[in-house]
Parts: structure tokens; C-alpha cells; sequence
């Protein structure tokens, strides 16, 4: 077996072994970065942010317009956005006009460095 791997093996005995004696706890903040992570996980997704990134606000048809998607799909996707609060709409009808929500996506960029960086 390589020695990296044995190292590593070793150490994921230790730090279980340390787990049973003193539990690990899931705080509200994992559990916040797992969410904002989640409506990440999708380059389409990824897409839209940067869209509206660009711009204060875009209405539904025109993303639809942009973007290569059904619009049915969009509407997906602008909802897992939407529950894990990255963005925000509102109902004109028959229009819907999204944007980012500035203050959720500045906790979930720091939410996101944190636990990366702390892993590391």
C-alpha cells in the first residue's frame, strides 16, 4: 500500500476513534453551508448567478432567452435559487423579475470560504 495512503488510513482510524470518544456536532452553520452549496451544485445555476450578477434585475423571459434551457428547466432551476435564498423575485404579471439577494450571497461566499479553508 502507498505510504500516503497508509498515512492517511491511519489517520481516518485516529480521528474515528477520537469521534466516538468526544461526537462531532452539525451545527446550524453547516447546515446553512450545505444548502447555499446544494443550489450551487449545478453550472446552470452558476449560469444565472453570473447573469444576474451582471445586471440589477432580469426578468424570467429574457433569461429564458439566454439561456440554453427549457423553460420549464429555468424555472427549476430559479427555484433552488430562490428556496436557498441566493435570489430573490418578484410577481409582476405576467412578468417575474429576479435578482440576487446581496446580503444571503455575501454569507454564502463567506460560509463557503470558511469551511474550505478550515478543511484544508
Amino acid at each position: 500500500m502507498d505510504l500516503r495512503i497508509r498515512s492517511f488510513v491511519r489517520s481516518f482510524a485516529n480521528n474515528e476513534r477520537n469521534m466516538e470518544t468526544q461526537p462531532y456536532i452539525i451545527s446550524e452553520q453547516h447546515t446553512e453551508t450545505a444548502r447555499f452549496a446544494k443550489a450551487l451544485g449545478h453550472p446552470v445555476r452558476i449560469a444565472i448567478l453570473e447573469l444576474l450578477n451582471d445586471q440589477a434585475c432580469c426578468f424570467h423571459g429574457d433569461m429564458a432567452q439566454i439561456l440554453p434551457v427549457a423553460k420549464s428547466t429555468l424555472s427549476q432551476h430559479l427555484k433552488a435559487l430562490k428556496d436557498a435564498g441566493l435570489i430573490q423575485g418578484s410577481i409582476t404579471p405576467p412578468n417575474i423579475k429576479y435578482c440576487i439577494n446581496r446580503d444571503n450571497w455575501e454569507r454564502a461566499k463567506t460560509l463557503i470560504n470558511d469551511a474550505l479553508s478550515s478543511s484544508i
